[in-house]
């Protein structure tokens, strides 16, 4: 399934950005035409890439779990993976295998699939109502989240949870840094709890005194209401957060300060992703339409690939400037290497 080799752009310029992507149409991926109709009521939920960028996955509400060659883009050439009894909340690919996959849904299971050999080699049960997952950079471990407010560590291996922890505050989809020492998780308090891994405890902490019986805690402010998605950028250098106050905060992983906010989305920011040279961010909203292109330095918008509908699922490849997105139910990609 993997696609051939073409020769991939470097950098592109914040001043070239629009040029390059201004003439691309993007292609859609649609299922068969006897299969389920386009439509919000059929949303893509979750996008993920392979490390190698040669797979992309797609997650959804009625519970379809597909695998597209994202060269070819005839049903025909995808793979469905069936088993989920409920709605698909978040997929991710093992950072270190290029064919092995993690999805979780709302009913509570994990599975971790083959993508070659179309089977569930793994499951775990019984994890209330889970939505956010998030892999250990070395693809050891899992770190699954519920609505709860309780997150399970868990191995692609093991028929049960390693571990769990109940977290006194309610939190959305995470991320890890680089090392696999730190997990960022953002809360429904519109914050952002710094933990170690895999202990989940604070790293950081005030440096000022607090009142007796409070916590020392230090935690990442950038949001008026729930804090609902957090991404690492490729570089390491920001860590980005998106909120249901419509609004993509870009902290700066030295001294942990909010450089820039991103404010042109109009709804809640459900996913975001960045380019694999960390360059630019985008971010995928519930409402409205369009998908809006930040330069990560700067903050200066450059460009705005226009969609049909809302567009909650956004995934940039890990190898070259090519975006995945849902619109209307049907995934589409926009890729600048496209002949």
């Amino acid at each position: 399934m993997a696609p051939t080799h073409r020769p991939r752009h470097t950098r592109i310029p914040k001043d070239k950005f629009s040029l390059y992507f201004n003439h691309l149409k993007s292609q859609p991926y649609n299922e068969s035409p006897a299969g389920r109709p386009p439509g919000p009521l059929y949303s893509i939920r979750s996008i993920a890439w392979n490390p190698v960028g040669s797979l992309v996955a797609t997650g959804s509400s009625d519970k379809t779990l597909r695998v597209w060659n994202p060269e070819k883009p005839n049903v025909r050439f995808s793979t469905e993976l069936k088993g989920h009894l409920a709605g698909i909340e978040k997929i991710a690919f093992n950072p270190v295998k290029d064919a092995e996959l993690c999805s979780v849904s709302n009913d509570g299971v994990v599975k971790f699939w083959d993508v070659r050999t179309k089977t569930c080699v793994n499951e775990v049960k019984s994890l209330g109502n889970a939505h956010s997952l998030a892999w250990a950079p070395d693809g050891s471990s899992v770190l699954v989240g519920n609505r709860r407010g309780e997150v399970f560590q868990i191995s692609p291996t093991k028929p049960a949870a390693l571990s769990s922890r109940q977290l006194p505050v309610d939190i959305n989809q995470m991320a890890f840094c680089w090392s696999g020492e730190k997990v960022f998780l953002p809360t429904t308090e519109g914050t952002i709890r710094i933990l170690s891994y895999p202990e989940l405890e604070p790293i950081l902490h005030v440096n000022h005194a607090v009142k007796e019986g409070e916590s020392t805690e230090f935690v990442l402010k950038g949001h008026t209401a729930s804090c609902l998605t957090t991404e690492l950028s490729p570089t390491g250098r920001y860590l980005a957060t998106g909120g249901a106050d419509s609004i993509i905060a870009l902290f700066d992983t030295k001294d942990w300060i909010c450089q820039r906010t991103v404010s042109r989305m109009v709804g809640p920011v459900k996913s975001i992703s960045f380019t694999f040279d960390g360059s630019y961010v985008v971010g995928g909203c519930e409402e409205g339409s369009g998908l809006e292109v930040t330069h990560t330095e700067t903050g200066d918008h450059v460009h705005t690939f226009k969609t049909a509908g809302p567009c909650e699922a956004v995934a940039w490849a890990p190898t070259r400037y090519c975006l995945a997105y849902s619109d209307l139910g049907v995934l589409r990609i926009v890729d600048v290497d496209r002949k």
